[in-house]
């Protein structure tokens, strides 16, 4: 009697990993679209507290006022006389989109009057200012 070998035939070792490749190229698309990207102004600032506070789902676009008296829009700092511009080229990228100032409780008022006029000039009535909420 003649017995066969096992393990001779290489073809039938081999494992097809093209649908596992598949799978996995499928599932990081679906977690890449599905994912949401948080907004920052780009900058920490110590918001007042406030009882009435509501959470705000969305805010598209973030304007923060440091304690020096800067104004960061999209994660760099603006001068106040840019401030308007920015928040249009913003807008019109998301015409949806709601401006949130988020002003330090130390900041002066007159920057946060600054900004919300120019988001108003920009053609966005939606202005919300930001505070931490106390409770």
């Amino acid at each position: 009697m003649r017995r066969r070998r096992l393990g001779n035939n290489e073809d039938d070792t081999e494992i097809n990993l093209t649908p596992m490749l598949d799978v996995t190229f499928i599932m990081l698309i679906f977690f890449i679209v599905t994912s949401s990207f948080v907004k920052e102004a780009g900058i920490d600032v110590s918001k007042p507290a406030a009882v009435t506070a509501e959470v705000k789902e969305r805010g598209n676009i973030l304007v923060a006022i440091t304690e020096q008296g800067e104004i960061w829009v999209d994660k760099r700092p603006v001068d106040p006389r840019a401030v308007r511009a920015n928040i249009e080229r913003l807008h019109a990228e998301n015409p949806q989109g709601s401006v949130v100032i988020q002003a330090d409780k130390n900041s002066r008022n007159e920057l946060l009057v600054i900004v919300m006029d120019a988001a108003r000039e920009a053609g966005v009535f939606d202005v919300s200012i930001a505070a931490s909420v106390d409770g």
